[in-house]
């Protein structure tokens, strides 16, 4: 590592000094980080990035849809204003459309949540993974409940968002690269749907709608200033870029569960934010007249995922799954990991701030299964120049049920030779994705080569 590197690391370690707490990664036993977790970004992302005038460790932001089974990776220009920087098509989501309430419910979360550097997981059974961090302030104050829910690889979900080995790689990269540029944390944005006023229309049936709606004032705002949206709670809702009144001199106190404190929202992002909320309401207005076609509330479905990988399967998911029960699950690949080679002072230092042995950190499965739905939260009030907000939303429980873990002797017990190749699937994705696509992971001794995205061998066990 030359030396602008190295204080470049040294630099965000200060930043993160909390997460360094989680392994001695300098110690003569230190921990080596697995070599997937520290591969470096592909030339066709590094063109990418250069022709956005996006800075390689510049803050990311990344963005959800269900039912489009799509992630977006967005990301700091050289103006500091976030740009669209790559669409990756969702492998596999599980559940219904809605918040994940209960553990066990199999859902995969919607919302706003905060990701550290102790929520980056190298150690995963599913390849690499991000943890959501659910139950955040929000999920806690309603009372909804569950642990590890992640984005991860291996294309199988039980409440997570499952992509491919090669794209949770390259996501994992751009998230590491970030933190190592000094972001504290970067933001997910987790939506049923794009909050089109055409989707709201279709939807508007569906007994989460109010939630939706409260989520949309902080895509609104996102969507309008491309900036970052400041998140809070109280009062049981989520609260967006509240700033403290000019004639207050008592500083902001949020609390997720007691009334909001009065707030205002800056007028550059106020403005337009209600200016598009109301273009938005006129439309869906206009189409509920239209007497617009309204989704089904339960589709049959377990999930979905992106088309181009549904036309792998035969163009159509599994059935619903029987109440209360987990379909049975592939086993991971196995990673037999080289640890040949000496530490390098970036993998010792990534080893404190990524990786350690955390229990809360490193887990040997990743998400809660079962059941569908969530239970809408009380709407909130429009948004105002000026206000305070506050109301509370309806709880629904279920049985829970915990996932079964997967022992770790998996990972170096089962190695199997590589299954022949999959035809190479050519992800739709917007103006982003000119670029080549990312060359094919690297292979670990005595391991089975990861499958490249879209290749579904044995990857399809559990979802029968």
């Amino acid at each position: 590592m030359n030396r602008a590197s190295l204080f470049r690391a040294l630099l965000a370690s200060a930043v993160l000094s909390g997460a360094l707490a989680l392994g001695g990664c300098f110690s003569e036993d230190g921990y080596e980080l697995p070599t997937k977790a520290m591969k470096e970004l592909s030339p066709q992302m590094l063109t990418l990035l250069d022709q956005k005038h996006m800075p390689k460790d510049s803050p990311i932001l990344v963005r959800l849809f269900k039912e489009e089974s799509e992630l977006e990776v967005w990301k700091q220009d050289t103006t500091g204003h976030y740009q669209i920087l790559k669409v990756y098509p969702i492998c596999r989501w599980s559940g219904d459309l809605g918040p994940k309430v209960q553990e066990g419910d199999r859902q995969a979360p919607e919302g706003f949540y905060s990701i550290t550097p102790g929520l980056m997981n190298p150690n995963s059974n599913y390849y690499l993974a991000i943890n959501t961090g659910f139950p955040n302030a929000y999920d806690k104050a309603n009372g909804r409940n569950g642990a590890l829910l992640m984005i991860h690889g291996d294309c199988s979900s039980r409440g997570c968002y499952a992509m491919t080995d090669e794209q949770i790689g390259e996501i994992y990269s751009l998230a590491r690269e970030a933190f190592l540029g000094g972001q504290p944390s970067f933001q997910i944005q987790a939506y049923p749907f794009r909050l089109t006023p055409a989707n709201l229309a279709r939807h508007r049936t569906n007994p989460n709608m109010a939630f939706w709606k409260m989520l949309k004032v902080g895509n609104d705002h996102f969507e309008v200033s491309h900036l970052e949206p400041k998140v809070e709670v109280c009062d049981r809702h989520y609260v967006f870029d509240a700033a403290q009144p000019a004639n207050s001199s008592k500083p902001l106190a949020f609390n997720p569960s007691g009334r909001c404190p009065a707030y205002v929202v800056a007028a550059d992002i106020a403005a337009p934010a209600l200016e598009k909320s109301h273009n938005d309401e006129v439309q869906y207005a206009a189409l509920v007249k239209s007497n617009v076609s309204v989704a089904p509330i339960r589709t049959g479905l377990d999930g979905g995922m992106n088309r181009v990988f549904l036309s792998q399967v035969g163009g159509s998911l599994p059935p619903a799954r029987v109440p209360n029960s987990l379909p049975p699950q592939p086993a991971p690949p196995a990673f037999a990991l080289d640890n040949s080679s000496s530490p390098s002072m970036a993998s010792r230092l990534f080893s404190g701030v990524f990786g350690g042995k955390s229990d809360t950190q490193v887990a040997s499965t990743d998400g809660a299964g079962a059941e569908a739905t969530g239970t809408a939260a009380a709407q909130k009030p429009k948004l105002q120049l000026r206000e305070t907000v506050g109301a509370t939303s309806s709880k629904k429980t279920h049985e829970p049920r915990s996932e079964p873990s997967k022992p770790e002797e998996q990972q170096t017990a089962r190695a199997k030779p590589a299954p022949a190749p999959a035809p190479a699937i050519t992800a739709p994705t917007q103006e982003a994705n000119a670029a080549a696509p990312t060359p094919r992971p690297q292979t670990f001794n005595g391991a089975q080569p990861p499958p490249a995205s879209g290749d579904f061998s044995n990857r399809w066990g559990g979802l029968q």
